[in-house]
């Protein structure tokens, strides 16, 4: 579907000279042109906030709104308004389907003076938006339809009213169950469930630690610990890509400003996807850094803020293991969390030993032995014994790393030993320290 749309979108921008950019009616980007211009104005300051946090305030969304963009049949020029921070116009073209509207494709107008777009070049994308509003109609309906089977599946308990939660999606999704998917964890999630996410075939919002408990979506939303749980349709196990993209544009991301000028598609005037042409997301990129002090930059005392993040399970055709895909999910956004070299967005297969240590871990480990090392007065030990550890035990790199004497290491692994009462020269203690260590940093 993802196809689909980019190739919708580069008919637009082909009809009408300009890049053009589609986003859902809740200004969340799904396709953009490529934008070639080293005009500055085309970054002006609402573009450049879209961009850096693909998510509208509502303030923006109003300003855009009051333009009859929700009503409107037709192309809607908006003229720029300086003092608002857009310094340049836009041509919205609604995209509707049934006299509903479905989202927006968005173009940067011309400078005062200049031609505008032809008037049948406009007629014709206009058909062409309209056939994007089906698209999206037929996918807003299939995700919200198979809402309730999905967070059935991620919520019901081992055993029988799993295997019938399961059965009831697959009957629901038609031939489609038995094709490949992908579940994703968002966490933490604020909000209502996207109306539609690119590739998706449900969306729902469920507890945050993952499936086999008894709580529901409503529930955990009283304590605002709620994830976007997305199964995405693939194609192939090798073409994550597409995935990825749309994982990612769920997430306010940061973007160098030198790329987002060349980034942007037409339009960004009103919201983080909302009326700006954002980057193309390419996935989630090697680990920035390869040192051990990389690795451990922040003390696992240190609490990890509760930045959203995102989490991919590795390929499952059909049904059945979906709720362990959904656990594989979880445990790569946390992980993602814990290490944000991972990050922001994690695939199960890339995470290492959080695989198994946010299986182990599902709630805060207080291993006795590690317990006077992870309080706030030891955070500098912490540092030290994790990255010794990542070295292997090897004295020199670790002190490298850690950009210390090689004594004063010594020093504060005595220290360490002292505190923990275990022997890092031992094996087993060395293993019980490490995950501790690990385990803390997961939230």
């Amino acid at each position: 579907m993802k196809g689909d749309y980019q190739d919708l979108v580069d008919e637009i921008s082909a009809l009408l000279g300009a890049p053009a950019t589609l986003e859902n009616r809740d200004f969340r980007l799904i396709a953009f042109g490529a934008h070639d211009s080293d005009d500055d104005l085309a970054m002006d300051p609402v573009r450049t906030r879209s961009i850096l946090t693909r998510q509208s305030t509502a303030a923006v969304r109003s300003w855009f709104e009051g333009f009859g963009i929700a009503r409107a049949t037709g192309p809607v020029r908006i003229p720029a308004a300086p003092d608002a921070g857009v310094f340049r116009g836009r041509i919205c073209l609604p995209v509707r389907f049934r006299g509903i509207v479905q989202g927006y494709v968005w173009l940067l107008d011309q400078e005062p003076g200049a031609p505008g777009p032809d008037p049948a070049a406009l007629a014709a994308a206009m058909e062409v938006a309209q056939r994007i509003g089906v698209l999206l109609a037929e996918e807003a309906k299939a995700g919200a339809d198979l809402s309730r089977e999905f967070q059935a599946v991620l919520t019901a308990g081992r055993g029988w009213q799993q295997d019938m939660a399961v059965a009831a999606l697959r009957a629901a999704l038609g031939p489609g169950g038995d094709g490949l998917h992908a579940a994703v964890c968002v966490a933490p999630w604020s909000g209502e469930a996207p109306a539609s996410v690119p590739g998706a075939a449900a969306v729902c919002l469920v507890p945050r630690r993952g499936g086999g408990g008894s709580g529901s979506g409503d529930e955990a939303g009283a304590s605002g610990d709620l994830a976007l749980a997305v199964l995405l349709r693939l194609r192939s196990t090798d073409a994550l890509t597409p995935a990825l993209t749309a994982v990612a544009r769920l997430l306010p991301r940061a973007v160098e400003p030198a790329r987002a000028a060349g980034a942007a598609g037409a339009g960004a005037a009103a919201s983080a996807g909302g009326t700006g042409g954002a980057a193309r997301a390419g996935g989630t990129g090697k680990a920035a850094g390869s040192t051990a002090a990389a690795k451990a930059k922040a003390p696992p005392t240190a609490t990890p803020a509760r930045r959203m993040t995102a989490g991919v399970a590795d390929p499952v055709r059909g049904l059945a293991e979906l709720p362990a895909a959904w656990e594989q999910a979880v445990a790569a956004a946390r992980a993602a969390v814990a290490q944000p070299r991972l990050g922001p967005v994690a695939q199960w297969s890339a995470i290492g030993p959080y695989r198994m240590l946010a299986t182990l871990a599902a709630d805060p480990v207080d291993d006795p032995a590690a317990r006077a090392l992870l309080t706030p007065a030891h955070r500098e030990l912490a540092r030290t014994a994790e990255v010794f550890l990542d070295c292997a035990g090897q004295a020199g790199r670790a002190a490298a790393a850690l950009g210390i004497h090689r004594q004063t290491l010594y020093y504060r692994l005595a220290r360490v030993e002292q505190l923990t009462g275990l022997d890092l020269d031992e094996g087993e203690d060395r293993l019980l320290l490490h995950m501790a260590l690990k385990a803390a940093r997961l939230t």
